[in-house]
């Protein structure tokens, strides 16, 4: 009986550990996802470039009901141009629909990185990390 009782104890302290960290990840999550928002509109970035420090994320806000697909790249002259840029946190067509919210990130790099909506032509995005 007394082994089964030090169990139980250390599978409470475990599980309060545990739920410990999680909720100390989710509360710095929501920090840097609080610093830096950029609005998209029905087809267009409202914010077309943005300046970040290194380490830090975007959020990525519809500012209106609409769907859009986001993927490393850029639009230019009217075609689609994907990117693998080197150090850019990935995406590939990540959906943001309604009037939800996506976190790219973090940027770990100095640099610029481009991205753009797949299905409106000339939605742009530039990050710049400092």
């Amino acid at each position: 009986m007394h082994k089964k009782g030090i169990l139980v104890t250390v599978l409470i302290i475990l599980t309060l550990s545990l739920t410990t960290v999680i909720f100390a990840g989710c509360s710095v999550r929501a920090q840097v996802e609080a610093k830096t928002k950029v609005k998209m509109g029905a087809a267009d970035f409202i914010d077309k470039k943005v300046e970040i420090k290194k380490g830090e994320a975007i959020t990525l806000v519809n500012a209106v009901p609409s769907t859009h697909y986001i993927s490393n790249g850029t639009w230019d002259n009217g075609k689609a141009k994907p990117m693998s840029e080197p150090n850019a946190p990935t995406l590939s067509a990540v959906a943001v629909s309604g009037t939800g919210s996506i976190t790219v990130g973090p940027f770990n790099q100095a640099g610029e990185f481009k991205y753009y909506c797949t299905i409106h032509p000339n939605m742009n995005l530039t990050v710049v990390v400092k």
